[in-house]
């Protein structure tokens, strides 16, 4: 696939995104045919956004498989297996996911195209709400409480996700190039 032909389809998935049409979205991003990490992670966004936790895993699978470094891949899969009750595998990825951190307590991941700053402390806080469905209360609070948090008040903590929406976008200077030119000087028809 060419990646002009990538780049169009991605754009126009990330579109209809912005429009919250998640089964637009998916139509677009089936088309191609060499998912890159970041479009895969966006196929995950709107399978999670229509509530399909299976397909959405099976695209952060992929996603992670693309990109064996990418932290929010795994916090992204780590929230989304907590929501299907795969905890162990869950805390499995929010340990990974902190590994990629590479001790950073924040990564901003604007460069890539998604406006997200995936803080290390949200990963903990992942690991915590699986120890907490677990029924590990005394390990939920201690991890919470190595970030700061003095204590837990309900039994079931929330999962923490990236915001609907917000996923890798191609840079607006390439899809603004995916226009046709004239490289010779001929008159172009249309």
């Amino acid at each position: 696939m060419l990646y002009t032909e990538l780049l169009r389809l991605w754009d126009e998935a990330v579109k209809a995104v912005d429009a919250r049409d998640w089964k637009g979205a998916l139509s677009k991003l089936n088309q191609i045919t060499e998912p890159t990490s970041r479009t895969l992670f966006l196929t995950a966004s709107a399978h999670l956004a229509l509530g399909q936790l299976e397909p959405a895993i099976q695209a952060l699978d992929q996603t992670i498989a693309k990109d064996e470094r990418l932290a929010v891949g795994f916090f992204q899969r780590a929230g989304t297996l907590i929501m299907a009750s795969r905890l162990e595998e869950a805390l499995n990825d929010c340990i990974s996911a902190q590994k990629h951190m590479r001790g950073n307590v924040v990564i901003d991941y604007r460069q890539l195209g998604l406006r997200y700053k995936l803080y290390s402390w949200q990963v903990l806080y992942n690991a915590a709400a699986v120890h907490s469905r677990l029924n590990q209360l005394d390990k939920a609070r201690d991890i919470l409480l190595s970030v700061a948090l003095h204590s837990i008040s309900v039994k079931v903590l929330p999962v923490l996700l990236v915001p609907e929406g917000e996923v890798f976008r191609p840079r607006k200077q390439d899809v603004e190039q995916l226009g046709q030119r004239d490289f010779l000087g001929k008159p172009m028809v249309k």
